[in-house]
């Protein structure tokens, strides 16, 4: 793309920028975050072996990551902002980098959780200064085809990086994932460096702590319990009060932003439809979708019986219909409006994981393909005009705000999704399996994990046992992937209903409020 003049909002004009390298370093920095969410889920065979984790231990190693991540968003876009989003970049890829390079020395579960949530917190600080860098940096006529790009980039790179890591873990073990990190977030520090223009919203406003310390301490509550809920039951009175103290925070957050004068998210944002519309959607569908990455990365290898790169390749067919779909996306929108583009995506998504949903032990790969493909191409028409609707709803000066939104939505809905729907696998995985005849001790490792299960299987001579417990992953992947169906078909149901009026999004009236010490607010008003 064409360099063009960036404004500061605080300092006026400053020289041209070369749009075409800032979207190309920041668009790498999203993918160094995105991928590392789902890339290590196809090295998680491996890790049991070796560490021998359990099965609620493999859903931290995976959660940890995207649960930090989802708190610490708001914060950090609202310190990328006061500060500048060119700090936030460096900082975050920086420790990044120096933290995926400490976990490759790691050989304990309880360490790999804990850097896994340090690399949570620097990604919360990445992913909103890449968005936002696009929407302040390009002219409005090229933000749509930047933030198509940059849709694309978000959805492919999941995928991607369990190619990438595949390919890697067919020569070394489970650590070259980090290193590919390492070296990723290490070019992205490079070029943030040297390509990407510093920004920042003027003035001084205060950090909203509490809001922050809130959000943290809701959500962590909320995926806390539910990923430790197949250890205690689901019914279970420490994983139902878990849960609903959980809320309670977060309803609490919600009362506490309403009234602080500088929030770190007004909900009143919400009564926006369009924009309403592409939080809920981003949310359900990247809940259904890293859940099934986590799902079925562990059935390919340890069902199937591919190796890890094998694994990585069979589900290329669904980057191969992401990409082009995504592309494709604006000009549909801009024919057709929003809503139709949209509602289909996620209908497509919707289909393909009924599809997936029927695979069992004996099941060829045309049924896989055949789930991929239309999963692929609903990821890449629902995604864009999510996005769009989000940060189109809201004025230049709150894009900050749409950034973090639209980001939270998918950190949020993806640390869900692996602890909603791997929880649910567990627990059917856990109660399907058949350990008849086992010591209680072998049996309890058997039920831990369908890693541990293989192991005692090859290692005890007892085949039965490893096609039994093949046949109860299979059972709970079933019940998890139909459960992301519906909630896709849910988001499908939503967008229909809050964007009948209209396919595109408008823009959210924005106007200010003065607290009692004087201090400017902003509250938004709904537009039809």
């Amino acid at each position: 793309m064409p360099g063009s003049p960036v404004s500061h909002p605080a300092t006026g004009p400053v020289r041209a920028v070369r749009t075409g390298p800032v979207l190309a370093v920041t668009c790498l920095a999203l993918a160094t975050v995105v991928s590392a969410m789902a890339s290590l889920s196809v090295a998680l065979p491996d890790i049991a072996r070796e560490t021998h984790a359990n099965q609620t231990q493999l859903s931290w190693i995976i959660d940890a990551y995207s649960l930090i991540f989802a708190s610490f968003l708001l914060l950090a876009a609202t310190l990328g902002d006061r500060f500048g989003r060119r700090r936030a970049l460096l900082g975050g890829v920086g420790l990044f980098a120096g933290v995926s390079l400490a976990a490759t020395f790691t050989t304990e579960p309880g360490v790999l959780i804990a850097l896994r949530a340090v690399l949570g917190v620097a990604a919360a600080f990445v992913m909103p200064a890449t968005l936002s860098t696009i929407t302040s940096t390009f002219p409005r006529a090229q933000q749509a085809r930047a933030i198509s790009i940059w849709a694309a980039v978000a959805g492919a790179s999941a995928a991607l990086g369990l190619f990438a890591s595949g390919a890697l873990l067919e020569a070394w073990s489970w650590r070259s994932v980090f290193w590919l990190n390492t070296v990723m977030a290490g070019v992205a520090f490079i070029g943030t460096h040297l390509f990407v223009p510093e920004s920042a919203q003027p003035g001084k406003q205060r950090v909203d702590v509490t809001g922050a310390a809130l959000t943290v301490a809701g959500l962590g509550t909320l995926v806390y319990s539910v990923i430790e809920a197949p250890e205690h039951g689901w019914g279970s009175t420490r994983t139902l009060v878990g849960m609903a103290l959980g809320l309670a925070v977060l309803a609490a957050f919600v009362a506490w932003e309403l009234k602080h004068p500088h929030p770190l998210l007004d909900p009143r944002l919400f009564r926006h439809k369009a924009f309403a519309a592409g939080s809920i959607s981003t949310t359900l569908q990247f809940f259904a979708f890293f859940g099934f990455i986590f799902v079925t990365m562990q059935y390919l290898q340890l069902v199937r019986g591919d190796s890890a790169l094998m694994a990585a390749v069979s589900v290329l067919p669904m980057s191969a219909a992401m990409i082009p779909s995504a592309r494709l996306t604006p000009r549909l929108v801009a024919r057709r409006g929003a809503r139709g583009p949209w509602t289909v995506g996620l209908l497509l998504v919707t289909t393909g994981l009924v599809v997936l949903a029927q695979l069992d032990a004996g099941s060829s790969y045309w049924l896989v393909a055949g789930g991929l493909l239309p999963l692929g191409a609903g990821m890449g028409l629902a995604t864009t005009p999510a996005t769009a609707a989000i940060t189109d709803a809201l004025p230049p000066r709150l894009q900050n705000v749409g950034s973090a939104v639209n980001d939270l939505s998918r950190e949020l809905g993806g640390a869900l999704g692996i602890a909603v729907l791997g929880s649910l696998m567990s627990a059917r995985y856990r109660d399907g399996l058949d350990t008849s005849g086992l010591p209680a001790p072998v049996a309890h490792a058997a039920r831990s994990s369908l890693a541990a299960a293989n192991h005692i299987g090859h290692a005890t001579g007892n085949p039965a046992l490893i096609e039994r417990a093949r046949d109860a992953f299979a059972s709970g992947m079933h019940l998890a992937l139909l459960s992301g169906a519906a909630t896709t078909a849910l988001a499908a149901v939503v967008v229909t209903g809050l964007l009948r009026r209209t396919g595109k999004p408008g823009t959210v009236a924005v106007h200010t409020q003065t607290d009692g010490t004087g201090t400017d607010r902003d509250a938004a008003k709904a537009t039809a």
